[in-house]
């Protein structure tokens, strides 16, 4: 019955789209000096300009916004959006009137101003763009100061998702998917073409699944196998708009990878006109969406098609270019650990059985910024084998998550039917003998990390005794996560040498069913280890004790 509740529920939440404002970007057309425009806090308004040229090349074309209130002034680049217009997007975290003028070499852009008024936000689920936090500086914070419990989901190919339709019903779909199982991130390409390795033959058999190799999707004119670097694609980019918007719509961010150099894209060369006009064009025309953290590259340093150089002034043009100053990182540890002063936060790729002990190394190693695992190498199977990787079993898979987590990181999920090339927008709509994801093991752990703040917890491997540790003393808790096979653990120490335990509490949660064992006055037993915890041998379990009063030292 809950199946088709939940079923029900997407259904109900696709027809439903059209009719409420779906559309996070405001649009006026021409507006003049007097023209009344109004936002809320984190809306995304475009102001959209008329303005003809002769030029061959319009996209190179300078037009800043210089944007002024009482509390911040911004220098904000307009884009060109084709049909001789140029859009100056905008959004703002302040409550208050804010005026802008344009400067441009464009005489008919050149001094066109305005007022914008930011009024409160009023969409309850929505708390601004990710921020860095200096007096926590290893998690991630809204802008209204709210922790960002970043749990990611990788869909490379989320851009081709309904590409060519006027509706992207498919796009909402996903999205509507991840939003109730409780992923709040994307790691995604901006574009990418097809995969090198060995594809399923089952796949072949449903061509609806498969997204690689289409000719017909490019950011730059032409096609993949015949590009024409002269100029962008304006379609491609008012596509992404809409997934992009999507997005924002449903508060998920966009960890967009500008580039991807292992999956066969026909890329202009390093640093030349093209390649500095699309990076450049990304820049402006997605900066103002409060939902995007940049990362310069999926496999920044792959093979030899980038150097570290060019990734830093990738980096510093970026930060030239967004005004907003939107988190940036690379999707590669070893620049990240040599360029450490360069990203916002770690980005990780670690395969290796030790996970948690290179995780907690890497956070040991950067006390002052996040660590993110974005590929951990677990990647769920599907119906297709699309990338194995070196574990497949969504149990196993769903453990390294949580290796991540309790060693003070962040983290990523990988199904294998929407990961890359394979992208299957509606897995729970397919025959009862289709092996779906278990999204529904992240809703578990959201609700886990509901009930405890991660942001207030430290990895704690002193006293991680047959499990992993995580200990939270402002709020008093203690986490144990064990593996099903594990027949005890105990926290008798750690609690005994810090802590007061006299009015504490201790339970247990299941990650895989999510339930919760009720809540007891905690018990330090001398031999506790005869007891058998719950789910032994069935599921991974997490040990929780409350109530805990630090020790006076």
């Amino acid at each position: 019955m809950k199946k088709y509740l939940r079923t029900f529920y997407i259904f109900c939440c696709v027809l439903l789209v059209p009719t409420i404002a779906i559309s996070q970007s405001k649009t006026f057309k021409n507006p003049k000096a007097n023209t009344k425009i109004i936002g809320q806090q984190w809306e995304v308004i475009d102001l959209v300009f008329s303005a003809k040229t002769k030029s061959k090349s319009p996209f190179d074309i300078k037009a800043t916004a210089h944007v002024t209130g009482k509390k911040e002034s911004q220098q904000i680049p307009l884009f060109y959006n084709g049909n001789d217009t140029w859009v100056l997007r905008y959004s703002s975290a302040n409550t208050e009137e804010q005026s802008f003028v344009i400067s441009s070499e464009l005489k008919a852009l050149d001094g066109k101003r305005g007022k914008i008024t930011i009024t409160k936000n009023q969409k309850t689920d929505r708390h601004g763009g990710i921020v860095l936090n200096e007096n926590n500086p290893q998690h991630l914070f809204y802008e209204d100061g709210s922790h960002y419990f970043n749990l990611a989901f990788e869909c490379d190919w989320l851009f081709a998702l309904d590409y060519g339709q006027d509706d992207i019903n498919k796009t909402k779909h996903l999205l509507s998917l991840l939003n109730e199982y409780r992923f709040n991130q994307v790691v995604m390409n901006v574009y990418s073409y097809d995969v090198s390795w060995p594809k399923d033959k089952r796949l072949a058999e449903h061509p609806e699944h498969e997204y690689g190799g289409r000719e017909d999707i490019f950011p730059f004119l032409g096609s993949n196998s015949n590009p024409d670097f002269s100029s962008l694609n304006i379609n491609f980019f008012k596509h992404f708009d809409k997934v992009i918007s999507e997005m924002h719509n449903q508060e998920i961010v966009s960890h967009l990878m500008i580039y991807v150099w292992n999956k066969l894209v026909s890329w202009p060369e390093m640093e030349s006109e093209a390649d500095n006009r699309y990076y450049n064009y990304v820049i402006k025309r997605y900066q103002a969406f409060p939902n995007i953290i940049w990362d310069v590259s999926k496999e920044a340093l792959h093979k030899t098609r980038a150097t570290a150089g060019y990734i830093s002034e990738r980096i510093e043009r970026t930060r030239k270019l967004d005004s907003y100053g939107r988190l940036v990182s690379v999707h590669d540890y070893g620049f990240c650990r040599n360029h450490a002063d360069e990203v916002d936060f770690i980005s990780m790729q670690n395969w290796q059985h030790t996970l948690y002990q290179n995780m907690l190394n890497a956070r040991n190693d950067f006390p002052n910024k996040p660590i993110f695992n974005i590929e951990h190498g677990g990647y769920e199977a599907s119906p297709y084998v699309v990338f194995p990787g070196a574990y497949t079993d969504a149990e196993v898979c769903l453990r390294r998550n949580y290796m991540c987590l309790f060693a003070g990181g962040y983290t990523t999920y990988y199904w294998q039917g929407a990961s890359w090339n394979a992208l299957i927008h509606n897995p729970f709509e397919q025959p009862k003998d289709f092996q779906k994801p278990h999204f529904e093991y992240f809703t578990h752990m959201r609700k886990l990390f509901d009930s405890a703040p991660f942001e207030n917890f430290e990895a704690n491997s002193r006293y991680n005794g047959s499990g992993y540790n995580l200990t939270n003393k402002k709020d008093g808790i203690i986490l144990l996560y064990t593996p099903k096979e594990n027949h005890y653990t105990s926290a008798k120490v750690q609690v005994s040498r810090e802590f007061n335990f006299e009015n504490a509490t201790q339970q247990w949660f299941n990650t895989l069913t999510g339930e919760f064992t009720l809540e007891e006055k905690y018990e330090m037993k001398e031999l506790g280890f005869w007891d058998y915890r719950p789910w032994r041998y069935e599921a991974d379990a997490v040990l929780i004790i409350r109530n805990l009063k630090p020790k006076n030292k």
